[in-house]
């Protein structure tokens, strides 16, 4: 039986370039090689591959060209939005030659469906401007607007809900993690306000005063879904998600976690491999891992196992 590692280092090199880098500690100029590859093959050059000249994946922005417009709630996957979210996640270099034309054609064409703004300004739903500060940040595209859209849109309890434009006046985690995602990577790459940074520690007090994904007012855990592990993510919240961005933060350790990092823990299989456990359903362009739920992921398990290893030396 192969052990963790070489499960993990026999994936994609997505994958690899982050595990040598996140787990096994590999020299600066052994991770830079393995992440080189990620534009070129595997994922990452299949999703560059899927871009058109437009700047487009799937001849849309927010949802594919193709999708039905009568049905608002319909979930798919392949569009330009989640595209470069995923193109983030796996880790292409944004100085490589083939993304740098990916992303000018992004910033020179695309343009939200909502009122024609141009991509990298976002629009009106936290949910989707947290994503967009993210990509900006990642690929040197950052604009002011969707921070001052967040800063604008943060409610009472400290989170922000997609549906508060609609009159909603509490907050939802999905919403919440996106705009802190945003936040951070748009502080990390500008330097940040203090604005912004007040609302990014309120925001990350909504998730602690929960330990992430119990009711403040019962104890009761919100959705039983957060408690599932999956991959990607989306727009979805989830508490190896939660996790994950407290340990890209260098969040101090914080026993409000605790319940929720066992949990994680407590998952691993007797390979000491973590499963999906819940896939967020719609198109995509192609199948990563080609696991079901119930199976072994290497994302899952790379997420899983980094989270633990800041927790567990903190």
């Amino acid at each position: 039986m192969e052990s963790t590692m070489e499960y993990l280092m026999s994936g994609d090199p997505a994958i690899r370039w982050q595990v040598m880098r996140d787990l096994l500690d590999a020299p600066a100029d052994e991770v830079a090689a393995e992440r080189a590859r990620v534009a070129r093959e595997g994922w990452g050059g299949r999703l560059l591959d899927e871009q058109t000249d437009d700047g487009l994946w799937d001849g849309g922005v927010y949802r594919p060209g193709w999708a039905d417009e009568s049905r608002p709630m319909y979930d798919a996957w392949t569009a330009t939005h989640f595209s470069l979210q995923q193109l983030v996640d796996l880790g292409v270099d944004p100085a490589d030659e083939r993304v740098r034309t990916a992303i000018a054609r992004v910033r020179e064409n695309v343009r939200w469906d909502h009122a024609g703004e141009l991509y990298f300004a976002g629009e009106t739903e936290p949910c989707i401007n947290g994503v967009v500060l993210t990509v900006g940040a990642y690929f040197g595209e950052l604009d002011d607007h969707p921070v001052e859209q967040l800063l604008a849109g943060q409610l009472a309890d400290g989170g922000w809900n997609c549906w508060a434009e609609h009159g909603a006046r509490v907050a939802s985690l999905h919403s919440t993690i996106c705009a802190l995602e945003g936040l951070w990577d748009a502080e990390q790459a500008t330097g940040g306000s203090d604005a912004a940074r007040a609302a990014r520690r309120r925001g990350e007090e909504y998730l602690l005063e929960r330990g992430l994904f119990r009711r403040r007012s019962t104890g009761e855990i919100i959705d039983p879904r957060f408690t599932m592990a999956s991959y990607p993510v989306r727009w979805f919240y989830d508490v190896l998600r939660g996790l994950e961005y407290l340990r890209r933060t260098g969040h101090a350790r914080d026993e409000r976690c605790a319940e929720a990092v066992e949990i994680l823990r407590a998952k691993a299989d007797a390979d000491g491999r973590w499963h999906l456990e819940n896939v967020h359903e719609g198109p995509t362009l192609f199948d990563m891992e080609e696991v079901p739920e119930g199976f072994p992921s290497r994302w899952v398990t790379l997420r899983a196992l980094r989270v633990l290893r800041w927790w567990d030396a903190a």
